[in-house]
């Protein structure tokens, strides 16, 4: 499998980062509904602590992501009416402010309750906001809503995907998964072998 795209097929490496962050995300999700329910104990916390470290994981994974896009290239689009593109990109943008939202929120609401934030038990991380508890319960708020925001795009985004697939059977989704391969050959740009 290739470290670099080309115009056929996203990399292992964007592949890698892609499915990673999906269910890092997804589970992280699920994880934070489940904990909810959990007595107050120093399970809970270490539970809470887990969350939390996982998140900034998304995040950093996110810049490194955004990094790597830069100097990778990007396969082209597959044909589709203009409306389509524009709202693949529109709901790409949400996805990644929303990537990007969801755990700075939960950062600034650990600090806004005082909590001490750290990375997997290796290093503290700095307060984003002072400590407030009005402050506190609004970011707590902001970062449940945004996570149930985060799960509306994920089906217009998983919905296009599945359209582009079953009623366009084009490459769309078979290259983006894990060990997906074009269907059909595209050709090359001029100056360029398939």
């Amino acid at each position: 499998m290739p470290l670099r795209s080309d115009h056929t097929r996203w990399s292992t490496v964007v592949k890698t980062f892609h499915w990673t962050m999906a269910l890092l995300i997804l589970g992280n999700g699920a994880f934070a509904y489940w904990m909810d329910d959990l007595k107050p104990s120093l399970h809970k916390i270490n539970m809470f602590a887990l969350h939390k470290s996982i998140g900034l994981t998304v995040l950093a994974l996110f810049f490194l992501r955004l990094l790597w896009r830069a100097i990778d290239r990007r396969p082209p689009d597959e044909p589709a009416p203009g409306w389509q593109r524009v709202a693949a990109h529109v709901v790409h943008g949400f996805l990644y402010l929303l990537i990007v939202a969801i755990p700075l929120s939960g950062w600034a609401f650990n600090s806004a309750h005082g909590y001490p934030l750290q990375y997997f038990k290796l290093f503290n991380l700095p307060a984003l906001v002072e400590k407030n508890e009005a402050w506190s319960e609004i970011l707590e708020n902001v970062h449940v809503y945004l996570f149930w925001f985060l799960l509306l795009v994920l089906v217009a985004h998983i919905g296009g995907a599945l359209k582009h697939h079953v009623v366009d059977r084009d490459d769309t989704l078979r290259r983006m998964l894990p060990f997906g391969r074009a269907k059909r050959s595209t050709s090359a740009p001029p100056g360029e072998t398939p």
